[in-house]
């Protein structure tokens, strides 16, 4: 696991987890919304975000955190990826997570709510296309999260005793 892309629906705990795995691995993290968007919530266009994206899987080792919807050129980290950790949460939880943590856009709880039936089709499909030899951890709750950081925990330790 040295490149690794982290997906689901917003507010699933993308960036906590993100960081919890950038402690237990030591891969370098980037929360990709800090970088895509602009002041105001404008986004990158296209092909400024896919020549930045380029840049960021052209390094060796890292996690690359974010899902920005219909707005991103995912099919870029996809390709690079050889880990791909999708947050599958359900919508009850992400919701609730959104109100306590800040105020949302329309397009954001438009998206939120889609994510599933039109959101996640689609990122399946670039997966199948784009990383089919990358490894594939569909992640449904916070319980199998904590099970899969405990099991990476384990697995780096073994390999560096």
């Amino acid at each position: 696991m040295n490149r690794v892309v982290i997906l689901g629906r917003g507010a699933a705990g993308k960036s906590t987890f993100a960081k919890r795995l950038g402690e237990i691995t030591g891969l370098p993290v980037v929360e990709l919304d800090k970088m895509f968007w602009r002041p105001d919530l404008v986004a990158t266009p296209r092909e400024e975000w896919v020549a930045l994206q380029e840049k960021l899987v052209a390094e060796d080792r890292w996690i690359l955190d974010g899902d920005l919807g219909p707005f991103d050129a995912i099919e870029v980290r996809i390709r690079a990826a050889d880990t791909i950790i999708l947050l599958d949460f359900s919508l009850a939880r992400c919701a609730w997570r959104t109100v306590r943590r800040s105020r949302e856009r329309l397009d954001f709880w438009r998206w939120l709510i889609t994510y599933r039936h039109r959101s996640l089709p689609t990122l399946r499909e670039t997966i199948a296309k784009s990383a089919p030899n990358a490894d594939l951890r569909i992640l449904r709750n916070p319980a199998e999260l904590t099970r899969f950081a405990a099991q990476v925990d384990r697995s780096q330790r073994t390999n560096f005793a």
